[in-house]
Order: structure tokens, then sequence, then C-alpha cells
């Protein structure tokens, strides 16, 4: 590990030291998340999130990936009056969590739970959010991003989560084993379409495993 690598590993250490968890049930729902070990953003980019839904206090929120709900729990903390979430997920274990999670946290009225692949749901979805995470496998974010364009409305933001693929990202895909080159291909293409496109403004932000923040400044044009 080099210099710099260190450097930032110790960055990160001392902000999470920094920082305290949230209070309340959610911070105990990220308490247990962390100490089981199971899948849930880290506390930088938790706090970052925090920050900016409490400038942005979304009414409609789309969730891609519930995993066990705390994002959605985090997000619920910061939701304009009568916000609503909306969460996909295909994973029966996950969506068992993540609805007793809601039940924890009492919220089960402001999140809609959609069980299924986000592939066949996005394409049925006809609202606007202004508000979209995006968490979920990391080789369809390409795939899902024109459904993202089109359900985003124009000043909201979208956040994706993971971009950076354990460091991996700048890479060449001969230097990346065989089994995680296609992953490794689709989010160089995601990445490369937000950034090089006019309808968001985007900055890539090194926390966590990387996220991109993306603000929807104009419609896409009809082809």
């Amino acid at each position: 590990m080099d210099n710099l690598s260190e450097n930032i590993n110790e960055t990160i250490k001392y902000i999470n030291e920094l920082e305290d968890f949230f209070d309340g049930k959610l911070g105990e729902v990220q308490k247990k998340a962390y100490a089981d070990n199971i899948p849930a953003i880290p506390k930088e980019t938790a706090k970052f999130l925090s920050v900016i839904l409490s400038i942005k206090r979304p009414k409609n929120v789309l969730e891609i990936g519930t995993a066990t709900g705390f994002s959605a729990s985090l997000i619920s903390r910061y939701l304009a009056e009568d916000g609503r979430i909306t969460t996909i997920d295909r994973y029966e274990i996950m969506l068992n969590s993540a609805k007793k999670t809601f039940g924890f946290m009492g919220i089960e009225d402001k999140v809609t739970v959609l069980e299924g692949d986000a592939a066949e749901i996005l394409p049925t979805l006809t609202g606007k959010y202004d508000f979209i995470f995006l968490d979920a496998a990391k080789g369809q974010y390409i795939y899902f991003l024109p459904y993202i364009e089109k359900l985003l409305d124009v000043g909201g933001i979208l956040i994706a989560d993971d971009i950076f693929q354990g460091g991996n990202i700048s890479q060449s895909r001969y230097e990346i084993p065989r089994r995680q080159r296609t992953i490794h291909s689709r989010m160089r293409a995601f990445l490369w379409e937000i950034c090089h496109s006019d309808v968001f403004e985007t900055a890539l932000i090194p926390i966590g495993d990387g996220i991109a923040f993306c603000h929807k400044v104009k419609e896409a044009k009809e082809e």
C-alpha cells in the first residue's frame, strides 16, 4: 500500500471516529448493521447523504436496491411533508429484513416496497421523483440509466453508490480478474455516460467505495 492509500484510509478512519452514529432508532439500526456485518452504506456515505437530504428535503424518492432498509430509513428522516419512498429489491431475504426495519422505525406508511427485478419494474414506473438512490447490482447501472433519466425530475438528484469497485475502477480491464471484467466495463460505461451527459451535472466523490452525485439540469432530447 502506497503512502497516498494509507493517508486516505487513515483520514476515513479519523472521519468515522469524529462523527457520531445517528441518534434514536436509526442509530440502533445503523449500529446493528455494522456490528453484524450486514450490507449497509458506510458511515461517511450515510453522513454525506444526510447533509444532501437535509438541503433537498425530497418529496418523492426512488431507491433501487433496498438491502436491509437502513438507507431508506435514513432517507425517511429528511422527507418533505407527505413525502414517500418507493424502494425496489428482488431478494426475499433482504426484503424480509427491510420490512422488519421499517416496522421497527415506524415508517411503513412512508415506504412502498416493490418486489422484483428492477430491470423489469423500472420501465413500468410513470411518476416523477426528485431524489433517486441507486445501490443495486453494479453491472446493471448502465442499463438502469435511461429509465432513471426519464423518472428523475429536472432539479432532482441521483446518488449512485459503490462506483469505484473496491478501487479497481481506474485499472485496465486486463488487470481485472476475468470473472469481474463484465461488471468493471459496465461500470466504466456508466461513469462515462453520466460524466459526459448534458442531462446531468455530475461529480464523482471518493467516500465509501465512491459515489456519483448527479444533478439533473434538463430533460434528455427525444430521439
